[in-house]
């Protein structure tokens, strides 16, 4: 079969098409025919810095859609041609990956492959930053960095259909603004020094009830500022590589704040049974859209890391498999 993979860490050049042997469903797993492979920010760090990488070459790729090729031993309540949306723990950038079957899903009604290969990674995550962690309430209001990415196109809507009193979306340029702008969000800032003091202005001086942060480093400590009074802040991932954050008494005390964290992939390995629930929870909210901004053949995975990589990309970037 035809996968990318990587045989060391660098830039998107690393990344090399080859000929490879096709892998067999272990217990409790499947093997799918790939149609769609999803990019994740994930990816790039993998192939630049080795996160999540376990040995080399590695083959990148959290999240697929296709149809089920091989039932591993002891898989029920799935069928062999059944078509799937999946979460991986890598290998996803092939023609054939596997992944245990308790992240594996039947197609939401109404998706077809394409769609489907958007959904494994970012819909549950922004379900469960918003309500399984940061337990949203209606009418408080929302602050949500890297808002025209994939779970910040995601969050802005879930946060709306959840009662949001005001979703503010941070930004890291104009054009990524006027996107996010029709996901949800009431207001979209600048990602620059300062924007926790617009985010007060945009709520009469309170702050915000809940934060979500991928970012890490001093945007999350700003971030942090932006919360009013028993405010809460999910951290997300660390997209600035910055050192590990620490945040204790003299900055929670004051204002009685909490900080959550959540990984989709950790929970994957924890508490797949839980992850589960939660994605089947999350497929279920009706009306979620994450627009496909970028599709590449699976030999131009190079590229699709150098679009996301330049910060540039809304919304989703897929590779087309066997599409």
């Amino acid at each position: 079969m035809r996968a990318v993979r990587f045989g060391e860490y660098g830039g998107p050049e690393v990344l090399r098409a080859v000929d490879t042997d096709v892998p067999e469903p272990g217990p409790g797993q499947v093997s799918v025919d790939v149609a769609y492979a999803g990019v994740n920010f994930a990816d790039l760090k993998a192939r630049a810095e080795g996160y999540r990488v376990t040995a080399l070459p590695c083959v990148p790729g959290l999240e697929v859609s296709g149809r089920i090729r091989a039932l591993g031993p002891g898989v029920e309540g799935l069928a062999v041609g059944q078509e799937v949306a999946a979460l991986t723990e890598g290998g996803g950038y092939a023609e054939v990956a596997v992944a245990d079957a308790v992240t594996v899903f039947p197609l939401p009604a109404g998706r077809d492959l394409r769609a489907a290969a958007t959904l494994p990674t970012v819909l549950p995550t922004a379900y469960a930053l918003l309500h399984s962690v940061g337990r949203l309430r209606a009418g408080e209001s929302v602050l949500v960095q890297g808002a025209a990415g994939g779970v910040g196109t995601v969050a802005g809507q879930l946060a709306r259909a959840a009662g949001a009193g005001r979703v503010i979306g941070i930004a890291s340029s104009e054009a990524k603004a006027a996107y996010a702008l029709k996901y949800g969000y009431d207001s979209v800032l600048p990602g620059t020094p300062g924007f926790a003091a617009a985010a007060r202005e945009l709520t009469d001086g309170r702050g915000v009830d809940l934060a979500l942060d991928p970012v890490g480093g001093e945007t999350f400590r700003e971030t942090r500022e932006a919360l009013a009074v028993f405010g809460r802040i999910v951290s997300f991932g660390n997209a600035s590589s910055a050192p590990a954050w620490q945040v204790g008494q003299p900055e929670l005390f004051p204002t009685a704040n909490l900080v959550g964290g959540f990984s989709i992939l950790t929970l994957a390995r924890t508490a797949p049974q839980e992850l589960r629930a939660l994605a089947e929870r999350a497929f279920a909210v009706p009306g979620v859209e994450l627009p496909v901004t970028g599709e590449f053949a699976l030999a131009d995975a190079a590229e699709a890391h150098r679009l996301m990589g330049s910060r540039t990309s809304t919304g989703k970037l897929l590779l087309r498999v066997t599409g």
